[in-house]
């Protein structure tokens, strides 16, 4: 069961990674119009979007595959737990620099936290289950 709850987990959060991310990249205006930001008109800033957007997917990506090939498990979880709880904390910094964001930014927040959280918990698993693996006298 603690397995299935680990797939689901990197499955989750990959497929969250990679939509949001593929959104970033390919609608920046769209997906930052729904948390009510307009962006202004410059080529730059859009490379300047676009980029992190791509890096997200692709890194959402690798959290997936996690889901599926064992072999892959801990390092995916490894991802999902710093990319996660990276934009939290870069988040709870901006809170504490610039004052309280819209509530949908809080909301961003609360499911970065919870994501990454779990992504943690799934790391703990998938070494303690390579752990029991290499050492059954452990077990």
């Amino acid at each position: 069961m603690k397995t299935f709850i680990s797939r689901l987990t990197l499955g989750i959060a990959g497929a969250l990674a990679i939509g949001i991310g593929g959104a970033i990249t390919l609608v920046p205006d769209a997906f930052f119009a729904s948390y009510g930001i307009v962006l202004p008109e410059s080529i730059d800033l859009y490379s300047e979007i676009r980029a992190p957007g791509a890096n997200l997917a692709v890194l959402g990506a690798l959290i997936f595959v996690g889901a599926f090939k064992p072999d892959w498990r801990r390092f995916s979880a490894a991802l999902g737990a710093t990319l996660f709880l990276a934009y939290a904390a870069g988040r709870l910094v901006s809170i504490a620099m610039d004052g309280t964001p819209s509530s949908a930014i809080l909301l961003a927040l609360v499911i970065e936290l919870a994501v990454g959280a779990s992504c943690a918990l799934a790391l703990r698993q998938a070494r303690d289950q390579a752990v029991h693996t290499k050492h059954p006298q452990l077990a």
